[in-house]
């Protein structure tokens, strides 16, 4: 497979790894067999990355069915996104679909796919968040000229997804794993500990993501480690991770913190990344 430095993410995605990618680099495999990452979000590693076959996995099922939309149905999808305009009331309108269950309900798997990219260009900081009952609520971003149509990186992560291997799953992150065989890589980047009351952005799908599966995802990695399967994990640089993967090589990194209620704690802040292997 040819690498394109076309293929980018789709989506903006609070706790994207763009910026982090020259660091996570150095510590992915030179070689595997299967690229997992059970957490897709926006993708930038696996799109940065490229690998000929993967299986990728999200809870949320409106993302995931963007991306099958960005795969299969890509010049649908372009056409459909050039009906949206930048607009507070219309966007709001577009919002409120989902709370409309007949009218959401009559929308075809790419008109889901154009809304949702839609909302997601054009609301605030690209803040991913869903309440309680699975409705978009992220306001309005008042944006001057935001990238709605983004037809050239739908276009090459289009091609991306039909020439590679790459199987799209919606689920849990541990069944996204079944099957796994030794030789494969897996990389997490779970929803993060927060590191204060005010930092936690974990709505991007129902049910959040507390300390509880913080420990079941670790006891995966203890079952990955355990047949020999390399995995590279992300997480905040809290006491609980740190002790959590303490039997784990961790490295601290640098990341630059762009969402957090309290303005003078927007910046720099120590992020990690834990690997079973040198």
């Amino acid at each position: 497979m040819k690498y394109s430095k076309l293929v980018a993410p789709v989506v903006k995605w609070v706790g994207g790894k763009r910026q982090l990618l020259p660091e996570i680099k150095k510590y992915i495999p030179k070689s595997f067999t299967t690229y997992y990452e059970p957490f897709l979000g926006g993708g930038a590693v696996l799109f940065n990355s490229q690998p000929p076959k993967a299986i990728v996995n999200d809870i949320n099922e409106e993302l995931i069915n963007l991306y099958i939309a960005v795969r299969d149905n890509a010049d649908e999808l372009i056409e459909d996104l050039k009906k949206y305009t930048n607009d507070s009331e219309y966007f709001y309108s577009v919002r409120e679909l989902d709370r409309k269950t007949d009218s959401y309900s009559k929308l075809t798997n790419v008109q889901r796919a154009s809304r949702i990219h839609y909302l997601n260009k054009t609301c605030f900081n690209g803040l991913f968040r869903v309440n309680m009952a699975g409705q978009f609520n992220s306001p309005f971003g008042s944006y001057k000229n935001p990238n709605i149509v983004n037809e050239v990186t739908i276009r090459a992560v289009s091609k991306y997804l039909n020439d590679a291997k790459i199987e799209l799953k919606c689920g849990d992150y541990e069944e996204s794993l079944r099957g796994i065989k030794k030789g494969a890589f897996v990389y997490f980047d779970p929803p993060y500990d927060p590191i204060s009351d005010s930092s936690s952005f974990t709505g991007y799908a129902r049910g959040g993501f507390d300390r509880n599966e913080q420990i079941r995802l670790k006891m995966l990695c203890d079952k990955l480690d355990a047949k020999g399967i390399k995995f590279l994990l992300s997480n905040s640089s809290t006491d609980f991770i740190i002790d959590l993967y303490k039997d784990y090589k961790i490295e601290t990194i640098q990341a630059k913190r762009s969402i957090n209620s309290k303005g003078d704690e927007r910046g720099e802040v120590d992020e990690v990344l834990v690997r079973n292997y040198e």
